[in-house]
């Protein structure tokens, strides 16, 4: 029996495009379908030229489309998008909103923004960010993160991304690794080549990419901010005011005082602090001993000098055992949390982001529906 163009379409509606997380179908990327008794030609069109996800898709029309019944091949062939295509998909994607807004600050996001914060350098910030997203998407959040340490970015190769975004236009598709979508401007430089900005150029490359990007509809975003309270701190207080603080510090007496400070940030621009997590806590031996490297007591000692200033409870959520496989991970492009799950940093990790993880309501988002009264209450009206 010869398949039918009916179902051949249904298959392709399972085909999601591997950045922008949606179906073919309703991107408008499927061009034609056409049958010859039991061998299917599938036209699909890409956003760009050099889409780098093209194999992938391919493998993936192929895939869904070979399992509908009588079909005996499929050929896929692929195309580029035109400018009225190009069009019709970033209004599919903004879904009537305007092009320059920040869709986290709109009334109806139900996404937690996160900004994970350091006073100083060299406190596993970066590491705690990419394990801390690769753990709640594999938990079934939609996450993305923000690589905002535009002068010390490390993001895209702690968490595996080779490639740089697909544009469409003057929207930025930003890349998938390992369920989490990434952008930073690692991704935009010529190999290694520093970025020597200022304070106007920082601030406009942030906005750039909270307006340009198409996040989709995230859980959770998550924002790595270079260390110290400068430039970048204070852009994030302006374009997301309702973002939190995520303190990182390790046990060592000094970096505590400089985390605090970087706390206290919330202090002044009237953000929340989600809480404390304390790196490199201590190492595990062989014999099962611990060795505190960097002392004790900094995260608790950040935790409630913080509670004291905002007047607010700030929770140490939790410590995190120095581990040289972070460090492996990190260089690898594989976070620990899924490498290993079941290290004891990977657990602490684990832990941490469960306790970001708060479930998505409706309180306080509109529902597009108006009560309509009963015929016995019009009525007695």
């Amino acid at each position: 029996m010869s398949p039918s163009e009916t179902l051949v379409r249904e298959a392709l509606g399972r085909v999601l495009d591997p950045e922008i997380r949606r179906p073919i179908t309703d991107l408008g990327m499927v061009r034609s379908v056409s049958l010859d008794g039991p061998d299917v030609a599938v036209e699909v069109s890409l956003t760009t030229a050099g889409c780098p996800m093209r194999e992938q898709l391919t493998r993936e029309v192929t895939r869904e489309v070979s399992a509908v019944e009588g079909v005996a091949s499929v050929r896929v062939e692929l195309g580029v998008m035109d400018d009225d295509q190009r069009a019709a998909l970033k209004d599919v994607l903004r879904g009537g909103r305007p092009a320059r807004e920040v869709p986290f600050t709109q009334p109806g996001s139900l996404t937690r923004v996160v900004a994970v914060a350091s006073g100083k350098g060299g406190v596993g910030k970066s590491s705690v960010t990419v394990n801390l997203a690769a753990a709640m998407a594999a938990d079934g959040l939609r996450v993305g993160v923000l690589d905002a340490d535009v002068h010390g970015f490390s993001v895209p190769r702690m968490l595996g991304v080779e490639h740089a975004p697909t544009r469409v236009d003057d929207m930025i598709i930003p890349p998938v690794a390992h369920g989490v979508k990434i952008v930073s401007i690692g991704m935009f430089t010529q190999g290694n080549a520093p970025v020597v900005w200022r304070g106007p150029m920082l601030h406009r490359t942030l906005e750039q990419f909270l307006t340009d990007v198409h996040w989709g509809d995230l859980d959770v975003l998550l924002l790595d901010l270079p260390p110290g309270t400068g430039d970048i701190a204070i852009s994030v207080a302006q374009l997301l005011p309702g973002a939190e603080l995520l303190v990182v510090t390790t046990p060592q007496a000094a970096a505590a005082e400089v985390a605090e400070r970087a706390g206290a940030v919330a202090h002044q621009t009237k953000q929340s602090v989600a809480g404390v997590v304390e790196n490199m806590s201590w190492m595990e031996m062989p014999d099962g001993s611990r060795v505190e490297v960097f002392g004790s007591g900094g995260g608790e000692a950040v935790a409630g000098r913080l509670e004291d200033l905002l007047r607010v409870p700030v929770g140490l959520l939790g410590r995190v055992p120095l581990d040289v496989r972070v460090r492996e991970g990190g260089d690898a492009g594989v976070p620990l949390v899924l490498s290993d799950p079941e290290a004891p940093a990977a657990v602490a990790l684990r832990e941490v982001a469960r306790a970001l993880s708060k479930p998505r309501g409706l309180a306080g988002r509109p529902l597009g529906i108006t009560p309509v009264r009963s015929p016995a209450q019009r009525v007695a009206g």
